[in-house]
């Protein structure tokens, strides 16, 4: 038998709210990298004025580091669900998964290399082949090994950063790079076509560059894809009203102790061990928390219906996600408005809001009309092939 997509009947609503609230916060955090050389200043000493250091502030505490782990888990349980799935029809789950993926990768390099450097993609597709290797395991050794997988490098990974801040705190220090900030903008806001293609490779480079992608899909992407389809098999999400105790005890502990970690740059001094320990720790943490309050709010009918919007923007997250890139580019370099450097992190925020909600909008109207979204339509379209009976086509309005 053949995988088929999943129709929409088939959708868990929460799931998809989750998506939806992970990319609101993916882009108010995403949009400090848009219209600012973000990754070149140390963010804690950069905003002088009181409104821009409270608003990144907030970001940093309950956004930043805890929205792409939620994300993260969600995609491993998705790539889970569609394994069971393909499981109990018979299909071949490995041959579909593959090409599913390796059409992620070719989309994740168009959006990395064309459109924006900070594209998260690339690194999901290779993380979810590592995860096919592991897929047919029972929960308990998903779990385990992403427990693994987590602790035991970025403890050992944190324990050196500290060994060298006692040895040599000055070198834990983040420092601005001027230079770097000034190529920035000066590609980005008024530079050409070319000039911001090299700005964006250098840039990709400059954060993925010496294997650093790799390791960083090692240690925090694929443990999270493991610990998501692990609670896929055990039917966490669907579980969610008799698990009730469990959801509420855990949204409490993760969320506590994950802001706690967060805090710790903010009640000692903020350098390279402080910032690493708050995104590592305290992140996956409150992102555990968030799964749980909408995995809660959606048990209740009013609950879920107020939130379908958000689930809609869940429903078409490929879509929504290379939207905000265009949108985003567009209004900040050069070859559209050049606003590049020109707006501060508060007007930034509301910026990315704003545009959220006219995605919500338009994933409305777009669902009036189909069952995917547009990206979602060449992504499964070029997944399936002829795999697709005309009925199913007509079905998911492929």
């Amino acid at each position: 038998m053949q995988i088929k997509p999943t129709g929409v009947s088939e959708r868990i609503i929460s799931i998809d709210v989750m998506r939806g609230f992970a990319l609101l916060g993916i882009f108010v955090v995403n949009m400090l990298f848009f219209h600012t050389p973000y990754i070149y200043i140390n963010p804690y000493t950069w905003y002088q004025n009181p409104s821009d250091y409270e608003t990144f502030k907030m970001i940093d505490i309950f956004v930043q580091g805890s929205v792409y782990p939620l994300f993260s888990m969600l995609f491993g349980y998705g790539l889970a669900m569609q394994f069971m799935k393909s499981e109990a029809n018979g299909g071949a789950f490995s041959k579909f998964a593959v090409r599913r993926l390796s059409v992620l990768l070719l989309i994740g390099c168009i959006h990395a290399f064309l459109i924006w450097a900070g594209d998260i993609l690339i690194t999901y597709a290779l993380a979810g082949f590592v995860l096919i290797l592991m897929i047919r395991l029972k929960p308990i050794w998903l779990l385990l090994i992403s427990i693994f997988l987590f602790l035991v490098p970025n403890g050992l990974l944190n324990g050196l950063i500290y060994l060298a801040y006692k040895l040599s705190p000055d070198d834990m220090i983040i420092y601005t790079g001027i230079q770097a900030i000034e190529e920035s903008v000066l590609a980005y806001g008024q530079g050409s076509w070319l000039d911001i293609f090299w700005q964006r490779l250098e840039d990709w480079l400059y954060m993925n560059g010496s294997g650093a992608v790799l390791l960083v899909m090692f240690i925090t992407i694929v443990p999270f894809l493991l610990l998501g389809a692990a609670a896929a098999k055990w039917k966490l999400i669907e579980r969610a009203r008799e698990l009730k105790v469990f959801w509420i005890i855990t949204i409490v502990v993760a969320f506590a102790i994950g802001t706690v970690i967060k805090l710790i740059p903010y009640q000692n001094e903020a350098n390279m061990f402080t910032m690493n320990v708050q995104d590592t720790f305290g992140g996956p943490l409150q992102a555990i928390a968030y799964a749980g309050v909408i995995a809660m709010i959606c048990l209740i009918p009013m609950g879920a219906k107020i939130l379908s919007p958000i689930g809609k923007v869940g429903r078409m997250s490929m879509t929504i996600y290379l939207m905000q890139s265009i949108i985003a580019t567009t209004i900040f370099y050069a070859y559209g408005f050049g606003l590049y450097g020109k707006i501060d992190i508060s007007t930034g925020t509301w910026m990315a809001v704003g545009i959220y909600v006219l995605q919500i909008v338009f994933a409305e109207i777009w669902f009036m009309k189909f069952k995917q979204g547009p990206v979602e339509i060449v992504w499964r379209k070029l997944t399936y092939s002829n795999s697709l009976s005309k009925k199913d086509e007509k079905e998911l309005n492929l």
